[in-house]
């Protein structure tokens, strides 16, 4: 089993989810969306599941800094901001084969791993 994980180095919920997974001996591909974004195909993949409005992190401070409270984009143009800057994603953002997560969610990421066991290596 192997996950991957997007998220930045410095953030606390990223790094929780790393540590979970490392507690776990699971693997883990993790992508810095400091020094890598993420593609516009990836995002849209996370769009397409849980809606781009759900990617957003409307409570983070560089959401605020830039003054977004008040844009009205349509999904396309959000998608351009989020890769352009990934501060404005709720991180981390988890995949496992086409399994996939928003923010810290340690039930999903338990299932992957009980679905992992069932089916085998």
């Amino acid at each position: 089993m192997e996950v991957q994980i997007f998220g930045i180095k410095k953030d606390p919920d990223t790094r929780k989810a790393l540590r979970f997974f490392a507690e776990r001996r699971v693997r883990v591909h993790f992508v810095d969306l400091m020094e890598r974004p993420a593609s516009p195909g990836e995002l849209k993949r996370f769009g397409q599941k849980f809606g781009v409005a759900a990617l957003i992190d409307r409570s983070g401070k560089r959401f605020t800094e830039l003054g977004l409270q008040t844009a009205h984009y349509g999904d396309e143009r959000w998608l351009e901001r989020l890769v352009e800057d990934p501060l404005l994603l709720r991180i981390p953002l988890g995949r496992w084969q086409h399994r996939l997560t928003i923010g810290l969610d340690e039930a999903a990421w338990r299932s992957w791993m009980t679905a992992a066991t069932v089916s085998g290596p």
